[in-house]
C-alpha cells in the first residue's frame, strides 16, 4: 500500500534527503534569514524505523547507510539525495491534502526509509550528530521540524486542557440573557461577539484558573505568574485584535497588570513568555506532566516555502527564543470541540466563561 501524507509529513522526509544531500545546515535569524557564516556540518543522521535503527553517515561525497553496529548496507552519492529532495519539494508544492508520491517512495525503500514520520513519542522529529565548529565537538541532538510548505505549524496545540476559566463579575445575567449570548453564532468572531455582549450588559471577565490541573502545574513550574500572564494575553487579544505574542507582550508591559517594578525597565513579561514558548517548543505538552527536560534538545529545523532549511540551535538560545517570540501568534481553535466561549452557571450560582490558549508559528 502506497505511503500517503500531508505537506507537513512529507516535509520530514524532505528534511532527511535535503540535509544528507547538502551535508550541512545553516543557522537562521529571527526573521528567517540565513546567517551566511554560521552553519553546522552534519556527521550523521540517525533514524528509527519499525525494522530497527539506521545510521546515515556522511563520508566524502557519499551517504553511507549503516546498522547501529557499523555494518555498511548501502552507499549512495550525496548528490542523489539532493536531486530526490528537489523532486520531492516539487511534488509537495503541487499537491494538497493527503497524497502519495510513488517515485519518492521508491527511493525511500531503497535507502531503508519506510515511513514518513520517524518513530518517536516526544517532540523530536529527527536525530542528528552535528559538528560544532566553535567547540570542535560532535553532539547528537534531537530536532523538531517545522514546515512552512503547508499551513502554519502549531507550537502549542489547543485542547480542553488549554482552557482558561474566567468569572463574570459586575452583572447579574438571567437564564434568558445567558441563552441569548450563548446563541450568538456568527461565521467569524463568535468569541469576540459573545464577550462584547457580556461587556454590553456591564460584565467583566476576571481570571479564575487554568482548567486542567496538569497544564496548570506545568505552567506554575515554569513561572508562578504564567497562568495570570496568559490570561491577560487572551483578554488583550480580545480587546485589541492583536494576535502576535510580541505585540501582545508590549501591550501588557505598558499596562503592567501584575504590578512588577518597572523602574529598571526589566522585560518581565517578554522574558516569561519566551521561557514558555521555548518549553512548549522543546518538551512541555499541556496534558502531560512535565519533568522540565527538553525532548528536542537541539532546537528547531524550519523548512521555508522555497525549500531552504534553517537551524535554530538551542545552543544559541537567545537567537532561538527571538525566533519563537517574533513568529508566534495566538489562534482561536474550535469552540465546540474544545468546549469554550459559552457562559456556564456554576453550582454556587457564579457565572464562568472559558477562553482557549493555542499558539502557532507564522
Amino acid at each position: 500500500m502506497a505511503l500517503t501524507g500531508n505537506k507537513g509529513e512529507w516535509s520530514e522526509v524532505y528534511t532527511l534527503l535535503k540535509l544528507l544531500g547538502e551535508g550541512k545546515v545553516y543557522a537562521g535569524d529571527h526573521n528567517l534569514n540565513k546567517i551566511q557564516d554560521l552553519f553546522y556540518p552534519i556527521i550523521m543522521i540517525l533514524r528509527q524505523e519499525k525494522e530497527g535503527r539506521f545510521n546515515y553517515k556522511l563520508q566524502d561525497k557519499d551517504v553511507v547507510i549503516q546498522t547501529p553496529e557499523g555494518e555498511e548496507l548501502l552507499r549512495i552519492s550525496a548528490s542523489n539525495f539532493l536531486s530526490e529532495a528537489e523532486n520531492l519539494l516539487k511534488a509537495i508544492n503541487e499537491n494538497d491534502g493527503a497524497f502519495p508520491i510513488p517515485q519518492i517512495e521508491s527511493f525511500m525503500n531503497r535507502i531503508y526509509c519506510h515511513s514518513l514520520k520517524a518513530k518517536s513519542s516526544d517532540k523530536t522529529d529527527i536525530r542528528i550528530i552535528l559538528h560544532d565548529r566553535r567547540t570542535k565537538i560532535n553532539s547528537e541532538m534531537g530536532f523538531s521540524i517545522k514546515s512552512q510548505l503547508g499551513g502554519d505549524s502549531t507550537l502549542l496545540n489547543a485542547s480542553k486542557a488549554t482552557n482558561f476559566n474566567f468569572k463574570i463579575h459586575g452583572v447579574c445575567l438571567s437564564d434568558e440573557d445567558i441563552a441569548d449570548i450563548n446563541s450568538l453564532n456568527p461565521k467569524r468572531n463568535k468569541v469576540i461577539d459573545r464577550v462584547n455582549a457580556i461587556k454590553k450588559k456591564g460584565g467583566t471577565l476576571e481570571f479564575d484558573k487554568v482548567d486542567n490541573q496538569i497544564f496548570r502545574n506545568n505552567l506554575v513550574m515554569l513561572d508562578g505568574d504564567l497562568p495570570s500572564i496568559i490570561a491577560h494575553l487572551l483578554l488583550e487579544q480580545l480587546n485589541s485584535g492583536v494576535s502576535t505574542l510580541k505585540e501582545l507582550a508590549e501591550h501588557i508591559t505598558e499596562v503592567n497588570p501584575l504590578g512588577y517594578d518597572t523602574e529598571q525597565a526589566s522585560p518581565f513579561y517578554a522574558y516569561k513568555i519566551k521561557h514558555l514558548l521555548t518549553s512548549a517548543a522543546l518538551g512541555m505538552m499541556p496534558a502531560t506532566a512535565w519533568s522540565g527536560k527538553f525532548d528536542a534538545n537541539g532546537g528547531y529545523l524550519v523548512v521555508k516555502k522555497d525549500g531552504e532549511i534553517l537551524c535554530y540551535h538551542f545552543y544559541d538560545r537567545n537567537r532561538f527564543e527571538d525566533y519563537l517570540f517574533s513568529n508566534a501568534y495566538l489562534e482561536r481553535s474550535s469552540t465546540t470541540r474544545h468546549e469554550y466561549a459559552s457562559i456556564l452557571k456554576e453550582d454556587d450560582g457564579t457565572l464562568s466563561f472559558k477562553l482557549n490558549f493555542q499558539v502557532r508559528l507564522k
